[in-house]
């Protein structure tokens, strides 16, 4: 079957490119450093030549919400003209768990906005809603600093290894469309600030991590179920201290 993903050398593209080659597909990694553009429209009409299945694993370059919320709404609308034309049967997005519950948080809200530019789109779709992954610990904990403190809302948070929401969207690529979301996650769940403050200390950073319930995720307000799913989610395998060891391990860089 002929598979194209978009954003497909980026964290989660290369790794489900990997997946669906070992499983003996023919897996096109489309970005615009190979001359194919979602956002142009470059190289999609050739792309999508004789394609089954279209997954839109691509990410904003810039999170300034306007430039995100027309990034998603763009490349949506021309990924999908581009599918239509050439009957692509199954459109997978992978999407943020929460997208209706961040009213104030921009790329939440365009995160959103490209679900409902899908689901009105006549074809048959997966919308999969991750929650965030475990590689931006670091990026969050960055977010909510503070001099030498990290200021986080208190909650709850599930965050998923990459290589999960890679082995599970290759996989909902290969089943039917659901014509509907799908909610994955890490198989742990505890508040956002015990998550950070256990990434911190296993790569040895002093600062200390302080709940705030007045504190912003990424210009969010965050209530205690912001975050996480509300009903049943597929699971991922790799919990945090088993992502922690796995980094530790990779050639090149220092252990914790």
């Amino acid at each position: 079957m002929k598979i194209v993903v978009i954003g497909g050398t980026g964290l989660i593209g290369s790794k489900t490119v990997a997946i669906l080659r070992q499983a003996g597909h023919e897996a096109i990694a489309a970005s615009p450093s190979n001359g194919i553009n979602s956002y142009t429209g470059e190289g999609l009409r050739e792309a999508m030549a004789g394609a089954q299945v279209v997954i839109d694993v691509a990410n904003a370059p810039s999170w300034e919400p306007a430039a995100v919320l027309d990034f998603f709404q763009v490349t949506s609308r021309q990924l999908l003209a581009a599918e239509a034309e050439a009957g692509v049967q199954h459109h997978v997005a992978l999407s943020i768990a929460g997208t209706d519950r961040m009213p104030d948080n921009g790329y939440f809200l365009a995160k959103a906005a490209q679900e409902r530019v899908i689901m009105a789109s006549g074809i048959p779709y997966t919308v999969v809603r991750a929650t965030q992954f475990m590689e931006f610990l670091g990026g969050i904990a960055d977010a909510g600093a503070d001099g030498a403190a990290v200021k986080l809302a208190p909650g709850q948070f599930q965050p998923i290894a990459a290589d999960d929401v890679a082995a599970i969207v290759a996989d909902l690529a290969q089943c039917a469309p659901r014509n509907g979301t799908v909610d994955i996650a890490g198989p742990e769940r505890a508040p956002l600030s015990q998550f950070i403050a256990r990434y911190l200390k296993a790569v040895q950073d002093p600062r200390q991590v302080v709940g705030d319930p007045e504190a912003r995720y990424f210009g969010g307000r965050v209530e205690e179920l912001s975050l996480v799913p509300l009903g049943e989610a597929r699971l991922g395998s790799i919990g945090l201290d088993e992502w922690l060891r796995r980094r530790s391990t990779v050639p090149g860089r220092p252990a914790m």
